[in-house]
């Protein structure tokens, strides 16, 4: 990994002047992130089900990537990667951790994100959605992290509830027309969680909406949303699971013979979201941005159910929180209709932890400093010749954790490793069995030996999240 010493961090935020004249022809970027969203839930990766024609359009018009990877499979790590463009392996947040407050474990202050990268290229920076990355009081406050602008939650426990109590702008309550159950403050959420009985304002619809109205005031000037939307989570605080996703109405799946109540529910939240990141595409085209502006649509990790009957996790095995394929393979759609040639699919393995490298590249910053593992996959969107990672790096403390490396066609996986009984290293072909089924192992030894040795190159010991096995 390039330098990450503070030293560095202070180079780069210093060698350019926030204040200089920007050019118009740098392009706005949009990154537009799914929660728990499967690879499997969107028509351009085989969904025959539920409707996304949105997102079929902008794969049509843009490029499909099949090998992306989030950053981790779950919420807060996932995004730690994301901002960071550091892998888990390096990362300050490698799980959902708890502050001792409330939210989540915040990014520390020295930690340099890519809204810090953009905004001292000259762009306005706005997030929209759930942060989970500190509290308003902490380090990691979106506002002290290179936003500009921040509307929705910062605790991901809060944003269980997509017709919360409030919503944050700018660190201050927002209180909106939802009448908010709160649970008990014995449970894991420690009475953070909640439930709505009376359901007015859908938080999702308020920060697609937040995101258009923050590009319009910005249309002049290089801008960057961070559009981060909490469906199709689930609320796991209601007290029966058939209510656990929650959606405005069942829209077109109401009537449908045969489904269950979270079929139709899961259902329609992703089309909505579907709806949402339309309303943005189109705003885009309207406007007169779309030939100017980098949109991103992903997932910040694997499905949360593989009980239902959309195959959520397409053909791969496994799911959140799991470091099998299902937990951290992506939907990835790049659309940029002046750059970015339609109708066409990109094979380039690929992770979370090169979007800031991209987004550098992107803004044409001109530091060498910028303490990232990734690799800008810009020129990759464009057609052009592209650099490859030498392989891709996974850890996670979630299910008694695991790590992996992906390397060409071989991925090797090992779980149990927060324990002290590690399991077997497995190793799998995922060019041929991308459902991970015929652990190759025992009979490529010399290769689970080269795999291992990258492993243990590639993880930095974390006293927040020690593996036992390894450490």
């Amino acid at each position: 990994m390039k330098s990450i010493f503070k030293a560095s961090l202070a180079v780069f935020l210093f060698s350019i002047h926030p204040n200089e004249v920007i050019a118009q022809s740098k392009p706005n970027i949009v990154f537009i992130l799914a929660d728990d969203l499967g690879i499997g839930d969107i028509e351009p990766y085989g969904q025959k089900e539920i409707k996304t024609p949105n997102l079929q359009q902008m794969a049509k018009e843009g490029k499909v990537f099949t090998n992306h990877y989030s950053g981790n499979s779950v919420c807060a790590p996932s995004r730690c990667v994301l901002m960071t463009g550091k892998h888990t392996g390096h990362a300050i947040v490698r799980g959902n951790l708890q502050d001792k407050i409330k939210g989540q474990f915040p990014l520390p202050d020295d930690e340099l994100t890519v809204a810090q990268v953009l905004k001292n290229q000259g762009y306005s920076t706005g997030i929209f959605g759930k942060w989970g990355l500190g509290e308003t009081y902490s380090t990691g406050d979106p506002l002290k992290k290179g936003f500009d602008v921040h509307f929705g939650y910062t605790d991901q426990v809060l944003a269980h509830n997509h017709f919360p109590e409030f919503l944050l702008r700018n660190g201050k309550k927002e209180f909106l027309n939802n009448k908010v159950i709160y649970g008990d403050t014995t449970a894991w959420h420690k009475g953070l969680g909640s439930y709505s009985i009376i359901k007015n304002q859908y938080a999702d619809e308020l920060f697609a909406n937040e995101a258009i109205n923050f590009i319009d005031l910005n249309k002049n000037k290089p801008f960057f949303v961070y559009l981060a939307f909490v469906l199709p989570h689930d609320n796991g605080e209601y007290d029966k699971i058939e209510n656990c996703y929650e959606v405005p109405s069942q829209g077109i799946y109401k009537c449908k013979k045969g489904w269950t109540k979270q079929e139709k529910d899961y259902a329609a939240s992703v089309t909505l979201l579907d709806k949402y990141t339309g309303k943005v595409l189109d705003y885009l085209k309207k406007s007169g941005l779309d030939k100017n502006t980098l949109v991103i649509f992903t997932s910040d990790n694997g499905t949360q159910q593989i009980d239902l009957r959309f195959k959520s996790n397409g053909k791969f095995r496994g799911m959140k929180r799991d470091i099998l394929e299902g937990g951290i393979r992506a939907p990835f759609i790049a659309w940029m209709p002046s750059k970015i040639k339609a109708n066409s699919v990109s094979n380039l393995p690929s992770a979370f932890y090169d979007f800031l490298a991209t987004a550098a590249e992107v803004s044409d910053s001109k530091t060498k400093n910028i303490p990232t593992d990734g690799i800008s996959y810009w020129n990759e969107l464009l057609g052009k010749s592209q650099q490859k990672h030498p392989y891709l790096y996974f850890e996670i403390p979630e299910k008694n954790g695991g790590w992996a490396v992906i390397k060409g066609k071989w991925k090797a996986l090992q779980t149990n490793i927060c324990t002290d009984k590690p399991l077997d290293v497995e190793l799998y072909n995922i060019e041929i069995d991308p459902s991970e089924s015929k652990n190759l192992a025992s009979e490529n030894r010399e290769i689970v030996k080269e795999m291992v040795e990258i492993m243990k190159k590639e993880r930095q010991k974390s006293p927040l999240f020690p593996m036992n096995a390894i450490d």
